[in-house]
């Protein structure tokens, strides 16, 4: 039976960016009646949004221990999410070791999906994949209580941050992920797995859990999710991978991440990420968005004007 705490549960990387995660988990966190401490790396306005909501903000790095120790004091169950950087091993092991020190009860750590298909012996060419197989490896041997989240691609990256701008100016979905099929998950169905999973660790943890949109379709068929979302038609264009990659990097978006977004759209072209689960619903008793759903309730994003 889930019992309510009276430490403040802490939320890592709570002032978010694509998707904003951290900051959903942290509403969520507060709805169902937790003390929250929202870990951000610098005061702005996203941090003031935080306390307005009721969260307690504190400033601190994942890669410096001192703030590090702060943040995590006094909080006995832990989201640990990170954005994609070349210093994610790093960060996990610093958190792994100031979490073993303070005597935290839980983690949900976040990972990838494309984890589940790797090994000691298989990996992908995206440094990005093999920092979060090897966080996975380093939390298992800390010997600390961890679940396991693994999304697949998320709608709010590749479908809204990268394609809204084709959609908006072009009506068209113009993506570099091939013709196999795919199924996306939006960003707040992965939050309420997480708060899902914080509001009551203890029957979850050792659990890894694999979490997909409700349909696994091609391109051309989500394509046509979009038209039925907008009223009007929206095509795919598949891309090349290389022509995609060199816009990304005129746009400055750094090269670690460039990287592994390249990495991302081979693997969608050779089908690896084909593939469907239920957990979002065992665990939340509620469905995952669809893209049309997804795409409706951020038309504005995609519609001119």
């Amino acid at each position: 039976m889930k019992t309510s705490i009276e430490y403040p549960i802490l939320v890592t990387g709570a002032a978010g960016d694509v998707g904003a995660i951290g900051r959903s988990v942290v509403t969520l966190l507060l709805a169902k009646g937790h003390k929250v401490r929202a870990m951000v790396r610098r005061e702005d306005e996203r941090a003031e949004h935080l306390r307005k909501l009721g969260a307690k903000v504190v400033v601190a790095d994942l890669t410096d221990l001192q703030s590090l120790h702060r943040a995590v004091e006094g909080t006995k169950r832990i989201y640990f999410g990170m954005s994609i950087s070349p210093a994610y091993l790093e960060a996990t092991v610093n958190l792994a070791a100031v979490a073993r020190h303070h005597g935290v009860e839980a983690i949900v750590n976040m990972s990838q999906m494309t984890v589940s298909q790797m090994n000691i012996h298989d990996s992908t060419s995206s440094p990005q994949h093999k920092l979060h197989w090897l966080a996975e490896q380093v939390l298992a041997w800390s010997g600390l209580p961890v679940v396991n989240v693994r999304p697949t691609v998320f709608l709010d990256g590749f479908f809204l941050r990268l394609a809204a701008t084709g959609v908006r100016e072009n009506d068209e979905l113009a993506l570099p992920l091939g013709n196999a099929r795919t199924s996306p998950i939006a960003a707040y169905d992965v939050a309420r797995v997480v708060a899902t999973l914080l509001d009551n660790p203890a029957p979850h943890i050792g659990q890894v859990y694999n979490l997909t949109g409700p349909e696994s379709a091609d391109l051309t068929e989500h394509a046509r999710a979009f038209s039925e979302s907008l009223g009007r038609t929206i095509r795919y264009r598949d891309v090349p991978v290389l022509a995609w990659t060199e816009k990304l990097r005129g746009f400055g978006i750094p090269a670690h991440l460039v990287n592994h977004l390249a990495v991302m759209a081979d693997l969608h072209a050779q089908g690896r990420y084909d593939r469907l689960t239920d957990d979002v619903f065992t665990l939340t008793g509620q469905k995952p968005m669809t893209t049309a759903e997804f795409v409706k309730a951020h038309a504005a994003e995609f519609t001119p004007g």
